[in-house]
């Protein structure tokens, strides 16, 4: 990759702000685990482990599993108005950016799956990180309509509610941009190339508008959906396979409180800030703190370890070497 996007070479003010950004967010993940623990003892996760139903597990982890293949559909979707790509590939770059994601701050999994894929289609990498974009957006908006459909089944509590107000907002701001550059008048001819920053921006709009106007933009929509089951289904099983009093729609809305917690860059791996996320979800429906830690840290690591495994074999397979000390 290009030392740029992880910060080595970069101006000492853009180093310092890198630098404070992890620092944050390594802090973030170690308040959450101490008030996590602070009256909790680990051995309540050992019992809890001890209690699983494993056929449960192999369920949410095959359906884990076809939800980041969903994610490959969908991406080969996007990608499909500047070129080809198998749906294999595309999961392959996938599973080796969510492995970096899980050793290194910041979060570079995204540059990294994006460089990988533009090496493999021979485009220039700002031809590919539009397509990262509009998956944002379809993410916030499946996330937008899965919380509305859970209000059908179940009341939400307020602050939830609150928050799934600000989601609609800026995916509704997302579609405002999204249809502006569809109805954005394209040009007949191939552009003069354009370099510095016009001429960046420029291919990216361009990009944009061509996913928002291409036919597979529909396919990457129900793949977005299915992503989205695909992980609810995942959580749901985990909670079934430890024994706790759950439906589906409880399952899904603390999947969603999980999403909202773990927006921003956290530690790697969201280590912290994801159980705090699954605890307070839970809390949500009457589940004791002691409970809820445990099964926080049971999901996640069933849930972790198998992306663990794959991503080092796609990272591996890519040609990739990650370490820490690459960041």
């Amino acid at each position: 990759m290009d030392p740029a996007e992880t910060g080595v070479g970069a101006p000492p003010a853009r180093r310092r702000f890198t630098v404070a950004r992890v620092l944050a967010g390594y802090a973030m993940g170690a308040l959450c685990l101490v008030w996590l623990f602070h009256d909790v003892h680990p051995s309540q996760v050992l019992r809890s482990a001890g209690n699983i139903r494993w056929g449960w597990v192999a369920g949410a982890v095959a359906f884990d599993v076809l939800s980041y293949v969903s994610q490959g559909w969908r991406w080969q979707a996007l990608l499909r108005p500047s070129g080809r790509v198998g749906m294999l590939e595309a999961t392959q770059a996938i599973y080796a950016g969510l492995f970096a994601n899980e050793l290194l701050p910041m979060r570079p999994g995204e540059a990294l799956r994006a460089w990988l894929v533009s090496r493999r289609m021979s485009l220039p990498l700002t031809r590919v990180l539009p397509s990262i974009a509009v998956e944002r957006f379809l993410d916030g908006l499946w996330l937008a309509i899965g919380i509305g459909l859970s209000t059908l089944f179940m009341p939400l509590p307020r602050r939830l509610a609150q928050a799934a107000d600000a989601l609609g907002i800026a995916v509704l701001l997302g579609a405002g941009v999204l249809l502006a550059l569809v109805l954005r008048r394209g040009e007949e001819t191939q552009p003069p190339a354009r370099s510095g920053l016009r001429g960046f921006l420029s291919t990216i709009q361009e990009e944009m508008r061509k996913i928002a106007r291409s036919r597979s933009f529909r396919v990457a929509f129900a793949a977005s959906g299915l992503l989205l089951l695909g992980q609810i289904l995942a959580f749901w099983m985990i909670l079934i396979a430890c024994r706790l009093p759950a439906s589906f729609w409880m399952g899904a809305v603390v999947l969603f409180v999980v999403h909202l917690g773990t927006a921003l860059p956290n530690a790697p791996a969201n280590l912290g800030t994801y159980q705090a996320a699954v605890v307070l979800g839970l809390s949500l429906f009457g589940i004791e703190k002691d409970t809820a830690t445990a099964f926080s840290f049971v999901v996640f690591f069933i849930l972790t370890v198998p992306l663990w495994v794959l991503g080092m074999l796609a990272a591996s397979r890519s040609g990739l070497r990650i370490t820490p000390d690459a960041a």
